[in-house]
């Protein structure tokens, strides 16, 4: 699902999301080695050098669509989206769902925190998704202690269908993490 159209997937006003390119590769490597940031994405004992990154972000072995978070023109998170397959749709429960698609994303640039784009982002996202790709489901796994993201999810239409006990390894041990799903048919 990797694209390489290097314009906008869509625009709204300020805000914009587009494909990644290499010469992203120093702007995730500035986000994945910021605490900040590492503390609810990766871990702060992972921090990612421009090596790391092309690794991780730049292989074809997946179907994740790959992108850059854009506001006023300037680059200022990551995205990915990607249909899920079969497997994951029973574990979470949405096997009765012909398109599901799952997200994670970060906003890199900390000075962009909590200034309601999070939202518009999350809100824009899953109507794309929705329309564009057709898709019945969208799930999400934040984990249980990122309140924040939880709060701008559930603001965005998604549910919580449940807790995961240890389902995320980051900084050294396992955390829970919340389901957390949004259907087409809820809008």
């Amino acid at each position: 699902m990797m694209e390489s159209n290097k314009g906008p997937i869509w625009k709204h006003d300020q805000l914009a999301v587009r494909y990644l390119t290499k010469k992203d590769v120093p702007l995730l490597a500035k986000w994945l080695s910021d605490p900040k940031v590492l503390s609810y994405y990766e871990g702060r004992d992972n921090p990612f050098d421009e090596k790391r990154v092309l690794e991780k972000f730049f292989r074809e072995l997946n179907n994740e669509a790959k992108c850059i978070i854009e506001y006023d023109h300037e680059p200022i998170g990551y995205l990915q989206y990607y249909e899920v397959d079969n497997g994951t749709k029973f574990m979470y429960g949405v096997n009765d769902k012909k398109c599901v698609f799952g997200m994670d994303q970060f906003v890199g640039e900390t000075a962009y925190w909590n200034k309601g784009i999070g939202t518009r982002l999350i809100g824009e996202m899953t109507e794309y998704l929705f329309v564009e790709y057709k898709a019945d489901s969208i799930v999400m796994d934040p984990q249980v202690r990122n309140k924040r993201a939880l709060h701008v999810y559930e603001k965005c239409g998604f549910k919580k269908v449940k807790c995961m006990p240890n389902h995320e390894w980051h900084e050294g041990k396992y955390h829970d993490c919340w389901l957390i799903r949004k259907d087409s048919s809820w809008k």
